[in-house]
C-alpha cells in the first residue's frame, strides 16, 4: 500500500557517531518504564551513540562507579513485558543540593556524556532542567577544583535533556497519557470487576480508593469504565450537601433492582473546604444513613504493580525512539523538551511550559478555583468529567426535554470488546437529550425480522464491563432486505440511526445512503462508530476493540516466550486476526518484541523470508534465546502459517527449533480493556450529541428529512481529533477488494519494530514531533481525545 511521502532519515544519516547518552528513571516506577529504557538503548546504539544506564536515578548519577554503565544491545532483551523499572529508581536529596548537582555533573563527564534522557514527573524533570541550566557553571567550578581539565569545559559545553513523563496518575500537563496510566487502570478495572460479582452476590456497597493524591485521573477514568454510583476527585470537590444527594443516588439504584454500588474515592479527594474526604467517612455515612452493608478496599500498590498494557508498550517503545531523535536534533539553544502524546501523534513540548502548568493546576484547587483546575488539566479530563456526570445521574423526568424523536441503535459485524459500552453511552445520552431509544437485536437481521424494543436507562446498568455484543450482532448487509427494513422505520417511527459495527456497518451506511433515491424512511440523520479488532474501517485510525485484542495478542505472547524459558533456543510463529488489515500483527509485534511480522499491506517474497530466517539465526547465536514472529492471517496465499513455520524449522536446523501458534477467537473475546471501555463511551456520547443537533436542524413541521451528504457519517479519530466524515467521501479512501483504508497511519510504526528487532531499515519522520507550545485551549472538535 502507498503511503504519503516523508522526510525519510535512513541508517546512514541517522548519526549518532561521537555521542554518549545516558538513560535514568526516577521518582515512583510505573509500568512501561522498561519498554522506555528499551527503546533508548536500541535507537541510541542502532544511530551510533554510546549509551549507558544510570542506575537509581540521580542517586546512582551522584554516587557514579558501577552506578553508570555501559549499556550492550542484549542488555535490555527481555525487560519489555516486565514491569517497574529494572533499573531502579530512587528519590534523592542529595541531588537537590549544588554539592550533589557538582558531584553528578563530575560523573557524566568523565564518561563523555552530554544528553540525558530522563523517564520521570514533573519533580524529576525539573530537576533535570535546572541541572541543564547549571551544567556550564559546574564545569567551570570542576575545572578550578582540578577535577576535570580545561578543556573539557568547551568539549562539553552543552548538556541536552529529553524527558519521557512516567506516572500513573497521568497528572503531567501537556501530554493526553502518560507512560504507566493504562497499564494502572487496567489494574483498578481488574479489581473492580471482580469486586463486582461478590457485591451483587450480597447485595453490598464497596468504597475503593485509588491513587491520586493531587489528580483525580484514575478514580474518573476507572469509574467511567466500571459504572460506578459515585465518584470523589480534588480537581472538582462535591457540592456542600453532597452527602444526602449521593444516600439518595444509592438509595435509588437500590430501588431499580440494581443490587450493588460502587464509590470511587481518589486518595487526594476533598470538599469545598479543602478537607479530605476518606473511604471510612464514605462508610460510615452509607452505613448510618442507609443500613446497606458496606466494605473498603484500598487498592494502593497493586496499581503500581504488574506487567504493562499493550498501549504502555507502544507508548513508551514510541517515546523513547522519539527521545533518541529529539537529542540528535537539539541544538546549544534547543530549550529542555518532553516527548509527548497527543492523540496518537507524537509531540515535543517545553519541558518548563509543561512543568509550570502542571502547577498551576495545583494552585488552583489550593486557592478553590476548582472550575479553573479542571479546565487547566486539559481537555481529555473535562470531557472525562462531562461524559461521567452525563452517563452516571440522571435526571428527572421532569427536568428531561422532550424531543418526540425515535433513536434506534443497532451492532453490525463481527462482536468487538467495547461494543456494550458504547451501546449504554449512546441509550443514555439519548434519554438525557430528550429522545426515546430503540434497541435492534442481531444487526440487519433483526432490523427486517421487526427485533426492535424500546431500551430504558437501567437496562443498559452494568454493561460497560461486559464483552462481546449485547444486543446481538450479525455481518447482514441491509441492501437485500432494504424494503422490509424501510417499513419497520416507518412502523416504529425511527427519526435517527446509531450504528456501532466494523466494515459491514460502513458498507452498510453507504447501502442505506443510496437506497434514500428511493425510500424516505432512510433521509433521518445516521451514523456509525467503527468497532472492530481489526481496525481496518477507512477513515477512523483507532477502532473499539483493537486495544482489547493487542492486549490479548500482547498477554498471549508474553506466555509462550515464557515456556520457552530455559529451554533450547526456539522461535515462535504466531498467527494474528484481522482479514487483510495488517495492524493487530504490526502493532502487537511492536507491543510483544517480535523480530518480524508479515502482513498484506507490505508485499514479502521468499527472499525476504531466508532474510529474516538468517538474521534471527545470528540473534540466535549470542545470548538471544526467544524469537517472535507475527503473521496477519491473510498476509499471503501461498506463505500460509504452515509453510513459514516449516521453512523456520528447516532453515533454522541446529540453531533453534521453532513452534506454532494460531490465536484465532480469543483476540475478540474477553472482557473490554479501560480503553476500549471509555474509547467506546465517548465517541458514542459524541455521537449521539450528533444525532441531536441533526434532528433539530433536519426537523421540518414535525417531520426528519435528511438526505444530504453531511447527514449520513461516520466518527473516526484522525491523528488528533475525532472528526465527523460523509461516508460517501470515504468510498475514494477505501480498497473495498479487501476492506482496508488505502493509507493506514500505523505502517509508518512497522520500521520501530524492525529497528528494536536490529534490522537495519529506513525511519520515516515526516510525523516526528516538531518542538510545539502547549495550547490551553484547544480546538472543539479536540475534546474528545483519543488517549482516553
Amino acid at each position: 500500500m502507498s503511503q504519503p511521502d516523508g522526510k525519510k532519515i535512513f541508517f546512514e544519516n541517522l548519526s549518532g557517531a561521537g555521542k554518549a547518552i545516558a538513560v535514568l528513571t526516577s521518582g515512583g516506577d510505573a509500568q512501561g518504564m522498561n519498554a522506555a529504557v528499551r527503546a533508548v538503548v536500541r535507537m541510541g546504539l542502532y544511530v551510533g551513540a554510546k549509551v549507558y544506564f544510570i542506575r537509581e536515578g540521580y542517586q546512582g548519577m551522584v554516587d557514579g562507579g558501577d552506578n553508570i554503565k555501559e549499556a550492550s544491545w542484549e542488555s535490555v532483551s527481555s525487560m519489555l513485558q516486565v514491569g517497574g523499572t529494572v533499573i531502579g529508581s530512587a528519590r534523592c536529596k542529595e541531588f537537590r543540593t549544588h554539592e550533589g548537582r557538582l558531584k553528578a555533573a563530575h560523573n557524566l563527564v568523565q564518561r563523555g556524556i552530554t544528553n540525558l534522557c530522563v523517564i520521570g514527573g514533573d519533580g524529576s524533570l525539573t530537576g533535570a532542567n535546572l541541572f541543564r541550566e547549571e551544567w556550564s557553571g559546574l564545569l567551570g567550578e570542576l575545572v578550578e577544583q582540578g577535577s576535570i581539565a580545561a578543556d573539557a569545559v568547551q568539549k562539553y559545553s552543552a548538556l541536552h535533556i529529553v524527558g519521557m513523563v512516567g506516572s500513573i496518575d497521568n497528572d503531567f500537563c501537556g501530554t493526553d497519557m502518560t507512560i504507566g496510566t493504562d497499564s494502572a487502570l487496567h489494574r483498578i478495572i481488574e479489581v473492580v470487576d471482580a469486586i463486582m460479582t461478590t457485591a451483587q452476590s450480597h447485595q453490598r456497597t464497596f468504597v475503593l480508593e485509588v491513587m491520586g493524591r493531587h489528580c483525580g485521573y484514575l478514580a474518573l477514568v476507572s469509574a467511567l469504565a466500571c459504572g460506578a454510583d459515585w465518584v470523589l476527585i480534588p480537581e472538582m470537590p462535591p457540592e456542600d450537601g453532597w452527602e444526602d444527594k449521593m444516600c439518595q443516588k444509592l438509595s435509588a439504584n437500590r430501588a431499580g433492582m440494581k443490587r450493588l454500588n460502587i464509590i470511587i474515592v481518589a486518595e487526594g479527594a476533598i470538599d469545598r473546604n479543602n478537607t479530605p474526604i476518606t473511604t471510612d467517612y464514605i462508610k460510615n455515612l452509607v452505613v448510618r444513613c442507609l443500613g446497606f452493608d458496606t466494605r473498603v478496599t484500598i487498592l494502593g500498590h497493586v496499581q503500581r504493580g504488574g506487567t504493562p498494557s499493550a498501549f504502555d508498550r507502544i507508548l513508551a517503545s514510541r517515546m523513547g525512539v522519539e527521545a533518541v531523535l529529539a537529542l540528535l536534533e537539539t541544538t546549544a539553544n534547543t530549550p529542555a523538551c518532553v516527548v509527548s502524546l497527543c492523540g496518537n501523534q507524537s509531540v515535543r513540548l517545553p519541558l518548563m511550559e509543561c512543568v509550570q502548568m502542571t502547577q498551576e493546576v495545583q494552585k488552583a484547587m489550593d486557592e478553590k478555583r476548582f472550575e479553573e483546575a479542571v479546565r487547566l488539566r486539559g481537555r481529555s479530563f473535562e470531557n472525562n468529567l462531562k461524559t461521567y456526570k452525563l452517563l452516571a445521574h440522571r435526571k428527572p423526568e421532569s427536568e428531561l426535554p422532550t424531543s418526540n424523536f425515535n433513536v434506534a441503535v443497532l451492532n453490525v459485524g463481527a462482536p468487538a470488546a467495547g461494543m456494550n459500552a458504547a451501546v449504554r453511552s449512546a441509550v443514555r445520552v439519548g434519554i438525557s437529550e430528550g429522545h426515546k431509544m430503540f434497541a435492534v437485536s442481531d444487526g440487519f437481521e433483526g432490523f427486517y425480522k421487526g427485533q426492535i424494543k424500546e431500551i430504558k436507562w437501567a437496562d443498559v446498568g452494568g454493561w460497560t464491563g461486559q464483552g462481546g455484543s449485547l444486543l446481538g450482532t450479525k455481518r447482514t448487509l441491509p441492501a437485500k432486505y432494504v424494503d422490509k427494513i424501510a417499513e419497520q422505520m416507518r412502523q416504529h417511527n425511527i427519526n435517527a440511526l446509531l450504528i456501532v459495527g466494523g466494515f459491514e456497518a460502513f458498507l452498510s451506511l453507504l447501502e442505506l445512503s443510496t437506497a434514500r433515491g428511493k425510500y424516505g424512511e432512510f433521509c433521518v440523520p445516521m451514523i456509525m462508530v467503527p468497532a472492530t479488532v481489526s481496525n481496518n474501517v477507512p477513515g477512523s485510525d483507532l477502532s473499539i476493540g483493537a486495544d482489547t485484542a493487542l492486549n490479548a495478542i500482547t498477554t498471549t505472547c508474553d506466555r509462550i516466550k515464557q515456556s520457552a524459558s530455559g529451554t533450547k533456543r526456539r522461535v515462535f510463529i504466531i498467527e494474528t486476526m484481522g482479514g487483510y488489515c495488517g495492524y493487530l500483527a504490526s502493532v502487537g509485534g511492536l507491543a510483544a518484541g517480535a523480530d518480524a511480522a508479515y502482513i498484506y499491506e507490505e508485499p514479502f517474497d521468499i527472499r525476504d523470508l531466508q532474510a529474516n530466517v538468517e538474521h534471527l539465526t545470528e540473534k540466535m547465536k549470542t545470548s538471544i534465546q526467544r524469537g517472535l514472529v507475527l503473521r496477519n492471517e491473510n498476509c499471503n496465499e501461498n506463505y500460509t502459517t504452515d509453510f513459514i513455520y516449516q521453512l523456520y524449522s528447516e532453515e533454522g536446523k541446529g540453531v533453534f527449533d521453532s513452534r506454532k501458534n494460531v490465536l484465532g477467537h480469543m483476540q475478540q473475546g474477553g472482557a473490554p480493556s479501560p480503553f476500549d471501555r471509555n474509547f467506546g463511551t465517548k465517541i458514542s456520547a459524541k455521537a449521539m450529541q450528533w444525532v441531536t443537533r441533526k434532528l433539530v436542524e433536519t426537523v421540518r413541521h414535525g417531520r426528519v428529512f435528511a438526505n444530504s451528504d453531511d447527514s449520513c457519517c461516520l466518527l473516526g479519530m484522525r491523528r488528533r481529533a475525532l472528526v465527523f466524515q460523509p461516508v460517501v467521501q470515504l468510498k475514494d479512501e477505501t480498497d473495498f477488494v479487501h476492506r482496508i483504508p488505502k493509507e493506514q497511519w500505523w505502517l509508518k510504526l512497522r520500521p520501530l519494530m524492525k529497528i528494536l528487532a536490529k534490522y537495519k531499515t529506513s525511519y520515516d519522520v515526516s510525523d516526528s514531533g516538531q518542538l510545539e507550545h502547549i495550547v490551553r485551549n484547544r480546538p472543539r472538535e479536540l475534546d474528545a481525545s483519543v488517549a482516553m
